[in-house]
């Protein structure tokens, strides 16, 4: 398993600026609660999911098998 950012620099630039203006929480989510907190608590389970390939919910990061 290999967890990496998205190979597309302009998406990581945006979400990074938008993580930076919400203190951290996830960009693409209204609430700010603990779950949203970047990591997020839904890829954080994605991850532990060994069948799981594929991005977070903004598309920062990218699980790999």
């Amino acid at each position: 398993m290999k967890i990496r950012l998205n190979s597309n620099q302009q998406v990581v630039d945006t979400v990074k600026a938008g993580l930076e203006k919400t203190g951290g929480y996830c960009p693409c989510r209204r609430e700010r609660t603990e779950e949203f907190k970047c990591m997020c608590k839904e890829f954080r389970e994605q991850i532990k999911d060994p069948d799981f390939e594929g991005y977070c919910h903004c598309m920062l990061y990218y699980k790999e098998k």
